[in-house]
């Protein structure tokens, strides 16, 4: 799944077939995590990056009464902790949802592309921009949309950064998330959650069923979550 990190860059600009051999060639080391556990800690200092090759992790803040707050979800093909080559100490943590593959790719490796390689070191900032642009859309979302239209919108993203990578047919893609992780990730709670869905299967926008979204009508979707995918930043331009 490499591959997917390939596609999530190629999706943004051009990359040369040596940037893609560097790349591939940053990953020497496969780690597998259960459901459950902490991909990075937080308050650790990793001397890792970490690439997200299967599976659906979360970033996420714990406070100190054990409350938690899901402030990023990412999918294959995602880096995880991109920003800890340079901010060094991890300020929330990052959790596998599901069980999880990865690979890890070396500070001093990267370090190594920055002083080596400015347009692929351009396209992995480009990364952590998206990612902070993904964020201040959450915030949007969780304080200015109503729950249904905000749960739409949470579903138009992911569908989007599923298609991205190849990890969707047609409107339908895999989106294995309980209710309470969902309700962690929508600030509310695991019955409003619940009663949301249903109004979204009620009114024909979405049919969620064993962890597989498809999507019934898209257009739809996406004026009730008034969904536009520009913070995405999936057009493809010199960078």
């Amino acid at each position: 799944m490499i591959d997917a990190l390939i596609s999530n860059l190629q999706a943004r600009d051009a990359i040369s077939v040596e940037e893609e051999q560097i790349t591939r060639s940053l990953f020497k080391q496969e780690v597998r995590f259960s459901a459950g556990e902490d991909v990075v800690r937080q308050g650790s200092r990793p001397g890792i990056s970490t690439l997200l090759l299967n599976g659906l992790a979360a970033r996420y803040k714990l406070l100190e009464d054990g409350k938690r707050q899901i402030t990023g979800l990412h999918i294959g093909g995602d880096f995880v902790d991109l920003h800890a080559f340079l901010l060094k100490h991890m300020d929330h943590g990052v959790l596998a949802l599901t069980d999880c593959e990865v690979m890890v790719a070396p500070h001093r490796s990267l370090q190594t592309v920055t002083e080596s390689q400015p347009h692929l070191t351009r396209m992995f900032w480009l990364l952590t921009l998206i990612d902070g642009s993904i964020h201040r859309e959450w915030i949007t979302a969780m304080g200015r949309r109503e729950v249904k239209a905000h749960m739409a919108h949470l579903i138009c993203e992911m569908f989007y950064r599923y298609r991205a990578v190849g990890l969707a047919q047609g409107t339908t893609f895999r989106f294995p998330i309980t209710q309470a992780t969902l309700a962690d990730v929508l600030g509310v709670s695991t019955v409003h959650v619940n009663k949301t869905l249903q109004a979204l299967r009620a009114d024909n926008f979405v049919i969620w069923r064993d962890g597989v979204i498809q999507i019934s009508n898209l257009e739809e979707l996406e004026q009730l979550a008034q969904f536009d995918p520009t913070y995405l930043h999936f057009n493809r331009e010199p960078r």
